[in-house]
């Protein structure tokens, strides 16, 4: 049968990343945990000991992998009710389709969880037909972080929301290459959940869109071309070397090492970027909104990183899988890192009493740019004109990460100099009709 290969590799790469881990006795659970390496992802781990501690007997196994390794791994599982995995890390994209194909299981915390602490914006995010099927560990949107000691010695003033024009001039302004500073970094490595995570939004801001209310594909209109030369234009002139490479890490990297003047990516991204401990240049780290352009719709992306359960998990371990889900994005597991590690480097994005924290108001200097961009991140309403889809900076159909990944190439494409932009789109806009034509009446 055509799943049994699939299910071997599945079966290879839970057993390759649990080398050195004791094995449980016969009498203990091992809960398997598929998850993304990132750092709050890291963070949990590491903290894991707790709730084993609190339930003696269940130990954590974590699967973690890179983003698009976990998406085809975990998504191969459940496709074939594998059962390799008793809870699995999901985005906003799953948590739109998954439901509806009955992958998950429907979550209903204890009353003392408080499911009304959770944003508006992220608790809608991860629920389908008003029930919850995953719960956050952090949530994000998009910022502008910057140099505020490089800005000001080039008699600059960032705005509190600037447009992309603007930073484009700051860019110019701020790139200085005989001191290794790059005026701007931005996500060039090719993806759905790479450069095309910060293109969509920069599409949307100008006025675009993936598909009309036709499912046409629209990536040859004047929005798209402005945004894709502006964007391409930004990493050629001002990026760094070889941009089409780097992703999230590797532009973190390079900012928390002084050679990035600004960074547009994710609002997690602010805790690693202030901290001393991490980057060379954190006590001079500003923050602006995410840029504009026409509009202000959906210019700011919305993601959360939360845990689910897969539908064939059942009995005791479901019970534990609950009660693990439940605690990792609870606001005892908030107070938990805050008391280990700081306010700082809480998981925020989710929970309204993590923004009421004195401390943490005081920890985080950009903690009122993270909430009003995820207040202001409408999945159902996030083009300008209307859209047969939902997502800010994806579209929640079946096709879309093999479109958005072809798209995401040829951008990357233009990026090295290898492709015009005219191409790259033209390309693109081929690439996205015929998988539309293939995938029609599919969802």
């Amino acid at each position: 049968m055509k799943w049994r290969p699939v299910r071997h590799v599945l079966r290879l790469l839970v057993a390759a990343s649990c080398i050195g881990l004791a094995r449980p006795s016969a009498a203990d659970v091992q809960l398997v945990i598929a998850t993304v390496d990132n750092g709050q992802m890291r963070q949990l781990q590491a903290l894991g000991t707790e709730f084993e501690r609190a339930n003696p007997g269940v130990h954590l196994r974590w699967v973690t992998l890179d983003e698009k390794t976990l998406r085809r791994v975990v998504s191969a599982d459940l496709t074939t009710q594998g059962g390799q995995f008793d809870v699995v890390t999901i985005g906003n994209y799953e948590a739109a389709i998954w439901p509806r194909r009955g992958w998950l299981k429907p979550l209903m915390p204890e009353a003392d969880y408080d499911v009304a602490d959770l944003l508006p914006t992220i608790r809608n995010s991860l629920s389908y037909r008003g029930a919850l099927y995953a719960l956050p560990l952090y949530g994000e949107s998009s910022i502008l972080m910057y140099r505020k000691d490089l800005v000001r010695k080039a008699g600059l003033t960032i705005p509190a929301v600037p447009t992309w024009q603007q930073i484009a001039g700051f860019a110019a302004r701020l790139d200085d290459r005989a001191h290794d500073v790059h005026g701007i970094c931005l996500r060039g490595q090719p993806g759905w959940g790479i450069n095309m995570t910060l293109l969509t939004p920069m599409v949307n801001a100008f006025g675009g869109q993936w598909f009309d209310m036709q499912w046409r594909p629209q990536l040859q209109t004047r929005a798209w071309r402005e945004a894709a030369h502006l964007y391409v234009s930004l990493l050629r002139n001002y990026g760094p070397p070889d941009a089409a490479s780097k992703g999230y890490n590797e532009n973190l990297r390079l900012f928390q090492e002084g050679k990035c003047a600004m960074w547009v990516d994710a609002t997690v991204a602010a805790a690693f970027v202030t901290n001393p401990a991490l980057s060379r240049t954190a006590g001079e780290v500003g923050f602006a909104a995410a840029p504009v352009g026409l509009t202000a719709r959906g210019s700011q992306w919305l993601w959360s990183w939360a845990f689910a359960i897969p539908a064939d998990v059942e009995g005791p371990r479901e019970a534990l899988a609950r009660r693990f889900v439940a605690w990792a994005s609870s606001r005892q597991y908030v107070r938990l890192v805050a008391s280990r590690l700081g306010w700082r480097m809480v998981p925020s994005g989710t929970r309204a009493s993590t923004y009421a924290e004195p401390d943490f108001r005081r920890a985080a200097p950009w903690a009122a740019y993270e909430r009003e961009a995820i207040r202001r991140a409408d999945q159902q309403h996030a083009t300008l004109p209307s859209s047969p889809y939902v997502g800010v900076q994806f579209a929640a159909i079946p096709a879309f990460p093999v479109i958005g990944d072809a798209v995401g190439r040829n951008i990357a494409e233009a990026v090295s100099g290898r492709l015009s932009v005219e191409e790259a789109l033209e390309r693109s806009q081929h690439s996205a009709e015929r998988w539309i034509r293939e995938e029609e009446g599919a969802w």
